[in-house]
């Protein structure tokens, strides 16, 4: 606590590269705990709320790096991540030398690791920090996250993360991704299983509320199994984490295993179901709605 008092009694600036639903929450939390915040996100209307709770915006990345201590970027995927880092208005060419580049976001561990190397080159850090939980836990600052590149960077940015949740310092560059990939190979796993589950329940008679609700409570009622328990017969219309993000991390998770070689059957199975949801519609429907699926494709008679 003290020590988050003194950054901010220095004015230590923190800015935000994309302010979807992960990092605009990030960015709220972090304006709530008197952090100065700066933000870019290309589209103004969508962040104006933060800009009217006190958020500094900034119009290009560029202009974002050249303003804060600490850039943060919560972006879609390794294209949008290199879409922000290059050009005449991107990151790197407003990173100056001492400042560091915290990306939350989940891109591919070698894509992240070549990045943080141009980082290096102009004197800078970059940590790769994603985060494990969803839009209620980054609300909640119960965010786990994982970090990888330079201890000493990540011993600095450290009480900001812990606004955000419990920040683990995993390894060297790309370390982070790594962890964060198997967490999320595992989700999209055990979210299809749980719905294969469930509806063998739901069609031997069970009321399906009753199953899951003996399920989640059973030893396979993991954190997120919990947390997704009261969506997965009714999912919202805004997901906490869609279909196309989750089969992008499946498919990031298969390419990192190519390239050592390992086996991930499970993981290829739930790559298979994620298009399959992709085809028929779903690809904007949180995971929770792996049983809607499975439902409709019973009901075409259609072997999942």
């Amino acid at each position: 606590m003290e020590e988050t008092q003194e950054r901010r009694a220095r004015g230590e600036t923190i800015g935000f590269v994309g302010l979807g639903r992960m990092g605009g929450n990030m960015a709220a939390r972090l304006l709530a705990a008197g952090y100065a915040v700066y933000g870019e996100e290309l589209h103004r209307e969508a962040a104006q709320h933060l800009v009217d709770e006190g958020l500094r915006w900034r119009d290009t990345p560029r202009e974002l790096a050249e303003a804060v201590d600490i850039v943060f970027t919560s972006v879609p995927n390794d294209q949008a991540l290199e879409d922000v880092a290059s050009g005449p208005d991107g990151i790197l060419a407003g990173l100056a030398a001492g400042k560091t580049w915290v990306d939350v976001s989940t891109a591919s561990p070698q894509a992240s690791i070549d990045l943080a190397e141009r980082v290096r080159a102009q004197g800078a850090t970059m940590l790769d920090a994603p985060v494990s939980g969803s839009v209620p836990e980054v609300q909640a600052g119960t965010l786990t996250i994982m970090v990888g590149g330079d201890e000493d960077a990540f011993r600095r940015v450290e009480p900001i993360l812990r606004e955000l949740g419990t920040p683990e310092y995993i390894g060297a560059n790309g370390q982070g991704l790594a962890v964060k990939l198997a967490i999320n190979l595992s989700l999209a796993v055990q979210m299809l299983a749980f719905a294969e589950g469930l509806l063998l329940a739901e069609r031997s008679g069970v009321d399906p509320q009753r199953a899951l609700d003996v399920m989640t409570e059973s030893a396979i009622g993991s954190p997120m199994l919990k947390a997704r328990a009261a969506i997965v017969l009714d999912p919202p219309d805004e997901a906490w984490f869609d279909m196309t993000l989750m089969q992008k991390d499946v498919e990031l998770a298969l390419d990192a295993a190519r390239r050592l070689e390992i086996p991930v059957p499970t993981a290829e199975r739930a790559d298979e179901m994620l298009k399959r949801a992709r085809s028929l519609g779903y690809e904007r429907r949180d995971i929770a709605a792996f049983f809607q699926l499975l439902e409709e494709l019973a009901a075409k008679g259609r072997k999942a």
